[in-house]
């Protein structure tokens, strides 16, 4: 009977150690998803402030068109007005509107300029985060699309070990099974391990002699009395047997 217990024992804590693998994985996956999520909305962020400075300067840039194109008329007509000066006074009046208009017409040309060419450098950016949301977005599909066949066969992975760990505590008697789910629930895995050459496999601490020589006849399942976890001989479980 203290074999088939022990052997159940480890049965049980090798079905829990799949069971927590398969439980990351299927907590990791949404994680995974909800990161690129993230990753889109920090794009898709940046996109909207490259849209709002390209608007910026198309307006400005339209602006500066049509005053540009009214100061153009306005020289033209001074031009025009300048032949029918009557006087050198008059003359030379119109002459210092026509200098201001046509240096106020240059500033307004070279802020253009800088204005195209920032257009220039924001459209490259808009180019840029576009193709990083479009790879992004890729990514994120194609690992959803496949998300549900990978949760899906997680939880029927999880549906047979359950099943499996049924079987193994229906065969541990519970008082042995409470020790295990105790000592489950405050260490972390294994809960139980083997005693090699008088030395608990958990926490790598020699066992008391006595202790040891109850160990290896077989007749209790005893506690490491450094780590408290549940210890078996190792002889006691053949390596067949562990494959098995």
């Amino acid at each position: 009977m203290y074999q088939k217990q022990i052997e159940q024992l480890v049965v049980l804590q090798r079905v829990d150690d799949e069971i927590i693998v398969l439980q990351e994985d299927l907590t990791a996956a949404p994680r995974e998803l909800r990161a690129m999520e993230e990753k889109l909305e920090g794009l898709d962020a940046r996109k909207a402030q490259v849209e709002e400075k390209l608007d910026i300067l198309k307006q400005q840039q339209k602006k500066l068109g049509i005053e540009i194109d009214e100061d153009d008329a306005k020289i033209k007509k001074s031009k025009n007005k300048l032949m029918m000066a009557s006087n050198t006074k008059e003359y030379h009046a119109m002459m210092r509107e026509m200098d201001s208009l046509e240096k106020l017409n240059r500033i307004r040309e070279d802020e253009s300029t800088a204005v195209k060419e920032e257009l220039l450098r924001q459209t490259a950016a808009m180019e840029a985060v576009e193709e990083e949301i479009a790879g992004v977005k890729e990514e994120y599909n194609a690992k959803k699309a496949t998300l549900d066949e990978r949760v899906a066969e997680a939880e029927k992975a999880l549906e047979g070990l359950n099943k499996k760990r049924d079987k193994a505590c229906k065969v541990v008697p519970p008082p042995i099974l409470g020790r295990y789910e105790f000592i489950r629930s405050r260490l972390e895995n294994p809960v139980i391990v083997p005693v090699e050459e008088g030395v608990c496999c958990g926490c790598n601490i020699m066992i008391p002699p006595q202790k040891y020589i109850d160990l290896q006849k077989g007749q209790q399942i005893l506690s490491c009395p450094n780590c408290q976890r549940l210890i078996y001989w190792k002889e006691h479980i053949p390596e067949a047997a562990k494959v098995k």
